[in-house]
Formats: structure tokens, C-alpha cells, sequence
């Protein structure tokens, strides 16, 4: 799963393009549920934290980036 790979990457360079496909695989699916009738809201509120994970993640590496 990209999510996964972009959390527990362990080659700091690496991380900036990890997060990258995880967050345009988790957008897509919140694009689809937004066409699917039912309810996921769950599943909605699974990939709100996950995006928010990601960006939280992004906003780390930048700042470690930057303290170098």
C-alpha cells in the first residue's frame, strides 16, 4: 500500500516521493466514493486522517530539510 510506504519509509530522501503517489491514490478514491451511492462514511473519515497524516509527514521532512 503507498500510504504504508510513504509512513514507514526509512531513507528520509526517499519520503517526499513516497508521499506523492500515496496521496494522489487516496484522492482518487475519495473522487470515486463521491460518485458511489451509499454510505462510507467511514471510510471517508479513514481517508480525511490518512491525507492528514501524509501532509503532517510532508510538512516534517521539509522542516528537517530546512534545519539541515
Amino acid at each position: 500500500m503507498l500510504y504504508h510506504a510513504a509512513l514507514f519509509e526509512t531513507d528520509h530522501n526517499r519520503v517526499p516521493r513516497r508521499i506523492e503517489p500515496a496521496e494522489k491514490a487516496i484522492l482518487r478514491r475519495i473522487k470515486a466514493l463521491l460518485v458511489t451511492a451509499g454510505d462510507h462514511i467511514e471510510e471517508d473519515v479513514v481517508l480525511d486522517d490518512a491525507l492528514y497524516a501524509l501532509r503532517a509527514l510532508r510538512s516534517c521532512v521539509q522542516s528537517e530539510a530546512a534545519a539541515v
